[in-house]
């Protein structure tokens, strides 16, 4: 519940500022919220399309190769948090910036107000797409259900919305970066346990077998099934009982991000226009 509510209301969050962006740079703009709102429907919608498959090709293993099929979603889903997290510390900036420069494109005359619905509609899809790959993942590796993961969903979803409106009213002053640092921090303690979690499902399907020997026992202090166990495995990856292929997938995987990420942030886009131009 917790890995989906941090992962929704991030993903709520990222969308949830583009939107407030594009909104505060065409403030005057007759017709431009039911542009806006066309775009979020239009995404909401491509993002069920997306669901929809994901839901179907987990059906096809449902009753063979289950323990593959988990791992093969979490390796993607680790790829994905790599990929986002080192994005947003390239693009972070010049994503704002492009943003904006639409909604001064719409707000001359330059542009119509197609735009904002095609901006938009491509950021929520974005967001949208990667919230139902995270989301399977967690359902691979979390013990509790859909239920337990639609609930920490929609709390992260009412908990992004709120932080976005109050951002874009001016009612809570938090710098978005130090907000973006403490959530990079978490996927990437969510993305290397979600490694450890697909080691150990390659172990159960024969496919791995290096690695299985345990290197400490702390059920004694602390056991998997107990809130807490299950709470600290959700969030960065717990377990009573590890081996050496999950403790080397973890540490290989945090290691991984954390210096993809400085890289990223250190080699920022080029400052040529990358603003699309649709429905000119």
């Amino acid at each position: 519940m917790l890995a989906s509510l941090i992962i929704v209301f991030r993903e709520v969050l990222e969308a949830g500022l583009i939107v407030g962006i594009v909104l505060a740079a065409t403030q005057g703009v007759v017709g431009r919220g039911r542009w806006i709102a066309l775009g979020i429907v239009g995404g909401i919608i491509g993002s069920c399309i997306v669901a929809a498959f994901a839901d179907g090709i987990s059906a096809l293993f449902a009753d063979t190769g289950q323990e593959l099929f988990n791992a093969t979603v979490l390796l993607i889903a680790v790829v994905m948090l790599a990929w986002h997290n080192a994005w947003m510390a390239q693009h972070g900036r010049e994503l704002a910036r492009d943003m904006k420069a639409v909604g001064r494109a719409v707000q001359s005359g330059e542009k119509s107000l197609a735009a904002l619905a095609v901006v938009i509609g491509v950021a929520v899809l974005r967001e949208g797409s990667e919230v139902v790959l995270f989301l399977t993942g967690i359902l691979a590796s979390e013990e509790g259900g859909i239920a337990t993961v639609a609930a920490g969903g929609l709390g992260g979803m009412a908990l992004g919305a709120l932080v976005s409106i109050l951002l874009y009213v001016g009612l809570l002053q938090i710098p978005t970066r130090h907000l973006f640092a403490t959530t990079t921090w978490l996927l990437t303690l969510l993305a290397a346990g979600m490694a450890a979690t697909a080691v150990n499902f390659l172990a159960q399907g024969g496919v791995l077998n290096v690695g299985g020997t345990v290197l400490w026992d702390s059920s004694g202090v602390l056991r998997d099934n107990s809130l807490v166990g299950q709470a600290l495995h959700v969030l960065v990856g717990y377990t009573d009982r590890p081996t050496e292929a999950q403790l080397i997938a973890y540490v290989g995987v945090v290691v991984g991000i954390l210096l993809l990420t400085r890289w990223a942030a250190g080699n920022p886009p080029s400052d040529r226009p990358r603003v699309a131009s649709p429905a000119e």
